[in-house]
This record gives C-alpha cells, structure tokens and sequence, in this order.
C-alpha cells in the first residue's frame, strides 16, 4: 500500500485528536476530591488517587464469623432525563441507593463503596457534580467512598451523554443474615415510603413522555412543580435509618424487600419461603401522584404500573407480629401494607399472583383490593 505524501497533519495524529482529554479528567478529580475525602472514615487507608482504594478490615476480627455481602448496579434510563435537563448532582443519589440499600436488606452495614462513570466527554465540573452527589449520598448512608473511575468514550458515546454503575462491599454476622428462613405464615408485612419513582421503570416513563409530547419544563398541578422536577426526584437512601432500626429491635425484622426493577410483588416475593405468599392490600397506602399522573397519561393498565413501579412504596419488612407496633413507631411514616399466609392456592388464578420471581424459587406475593 503506498503513502500519500500530502499528509497535512503536522504531528500525527494525538490522544486528544482521537477525542480524549486527558487534563480534562485530571480537572475534574481535582474537583471532586474534598467531596469524596468527606467520606472517609478511618479505615480508608491512602486516601484518593491510588490505582486500588484500601480498607482497614482489623474491625472484622471483631466479628464472630463474618459474612461479607457485595452489590453492584447503576441508574439505568433515568439518566437520560438527567442529561436533557442538565442536573447531574441527584443521580449519585440514585446510585447509591440502588447499590447500597441492595446490601442493607439482609441486615448488613455497608463498609465502603466505588463508582465508575463513562462519558462521551469528561466536562471537569458535570463529573464533579455526580460524584458530589455520589459522594452526599455516602455520607448519608455512613459508607465510605474510596476508588472510582471515569473512562471518556469518544465515538461511543455522545459528548454529553454518560452513564454511571457502583459496587459496594458490607459485612454481617452469619446468624443475624435476614432473609426468608426467617419469616413464617403470620408475619405482618410493613410498607416504608418511596421518595418517587426511584430509579426503575424510566424507559416506560421516557415513553410515555415521548408518545404525549409532554416536555420536562411542563408545570404539572398535581405535583406542584415541573414534570422534570418530578421525576428527576432522588431516589431515597434507607440505609441509615434501616441499620438503626435493626440495631435498637433485633429479632423484630425477619426479611426486607427493596423495591426496585419488576415492581412491588415480585420483590415481596423474593424474600418470603416457599409455601407462603405475601397478600398486600392497595387500601392500604395513597399512591403518590407522580405514578397517577403518569399512567394515566400513558394509559398504563393497573397491573403493568405495579409491575414497573414502585407505586410509593420502597421498601418492604417482614415483622414479628408482636413487634410491629416498635417498627411503626421506630419509622417515621411506614405503614401496615399486608401480611404473610400459607399459599393454599387462593390466590394462584389471579393475574396479579407472583411466584418465584426473579429466578428465585422462594414465596408469592399478591396486590389485593
């Protein structure tokens, strides 16, 4: 193959050239380190920078047999809205609380976490406000943030677009694991609210917005505020508020759901045994407008809201029914959502009936009127 001679670049071709910024990325650690360095408590070891983030485990040995639990997710389509309306500073929250609260619920306290975001083109201080939010949101739940990674994708990814995922790593007593071993026909399940939609079923949002054509500067009554506003609303971290509750009424909690992908009965299930079903009753709690508004708008049948969102309920407690009184006073605004019975097939033909979801061959769990 022959050369052409007439090669107008000077110097060949350069990393910037190709699309990447290498001082770019390097601005926006600089950016977001304090926010980060807020997180750490003082088993982080090294600080921020290094290729590995380090964890004092000596506090483990304190543990009589520790079980070390992990969680990984992202945020899904929700960044999408994030990025039309460019407010980058909540969606860290829904992070955090998609990974965190995923390691919460069967009663381990998250010890650290890391994050990665990926973009078509590191702006230093779009960067910086995710991993501030990122960061808040840590702080909240008392975990510490201690590696991330942010990896520009030119021609991948459009220059404002981005996406994020997180790991996180917590640690529990093997006998106090909670779980379905744990509940039995009798328990009382308890509802705690959502803060909105979180971060689940936003393609079904994004389409039903684009089917209507209702923009996201829309003032929407029902909601007092804009639709963006709406539904760019953070995703709620149980974290904190969880692990305390577990800690001043143990034994009271047997199992915990977070509701999250597929809806409300297909997580119940998830942490009920086999040969039990989780009858939750509608009456039971109002379902916030945004999920209302939104369904009707799209006219989404009942069943397929409930099977998409969490319609306001986030997570989900199976309780001792001798303690339920405690946990209702223990959380502010958790409710009475149902109980847990034997599944004698009463409920098997109604379509709103969920077994053995989300490949775990476990419980049942039914939305009743």
């Amino acid at each position: 193959m022959t050369r052409s001679n007439d090669d107008s670049r000077p110097s060949g071709t350069t990393y910037a050239a190709a699309g990447v910024d290498v001082e770019a990325g390097d601005r926006a650690v600089e950016l977001m380190k304090a926010a980060v360095s807020a997180t750490h408590t003082p088993q982080v070891v090294g600080g921020v920078g290094g290729f590995a983030g380090l964890f004092d485990a000596t506090a483990l040995k304190d543990y009589r047999r520790p079980q070390l639990a992990t969680s990984t997710d992202g945020v899904g389509t929700k960044v999408a809205l994030a990025q039309q309306l460019d407010i980058h500073d909540t969606i860290g929250h829904d992070l955090v609380g998609m990974v965190v609260d995923d390691i919460v619920v069967i009663g381990a306290k998250p010890l650290f976490m890391t994050d990665y975001i990926a973009c078509g083109r590191v702006v230093p201080d779009r960067i910086a406000a995710i991993v501030r939010g990122i960061a808040e949101a840590c702080q909240s739940a008392g975990v510490a943030l201690i590696g991330g990674e942010t990896a520009e994708h030119p021609g991948l990814l459009g220059d404002d677009e981005y996406d994020v995922a997180g790991a996180a790593t917590g640690v529990v007593e093997a006998d106090q694991v909670l779980g379905a071993h744990r509940v039995q026909a009798g328990d009382v399940l308890v509802g705690l609210p959502a803060s909105g939609l979180h971060s689940n079923g936003y393609s079904l949002v994004r389409r039903i917005l684009a089917d209507t054509g209702w923009s996201l500067d829309r003032e929407v009554a029902e909601f007092g505020r804009s639709l963006g506003e709406e539904v760019l609303t953070p995703t709620r971290v149980y974290a904190g508020p969880l692990l305390a509750l577990i800690s001043e009424l143990p034994g009271a909690v047997h199992s915990i759901s977070h509701v999250t992908g597929g809806g409300l009965s297909a997580n119940v299930a998830r942490v009920l045994p086999q040969g039990t079903v989780g009858v939750m009753r509608r009456a039971s709690w109002t379902v916030p407008a945004v999920f209302d508004v939104l369904g009707d708008l799209g006219r989404v049948p009942r069943l397929d809201r409930e099977r998409t969102w969490n319609q306001g309920v986030g997570m989900v407690l199976a309780v001792d029914p001798e303690r339920v009184d405690d946990v209702l006073s223990a959380y502010p605004g958790a409710w009475e959502l149902g109980d847990v019975r034997a599944d004698d097939g009463a409920f098997g033909a109604d379509e709103a009936y969920v077994q053995g979801a989300k490949g775990v061959d476990a419980g049942a769990a039914i939305l009743t009127d």
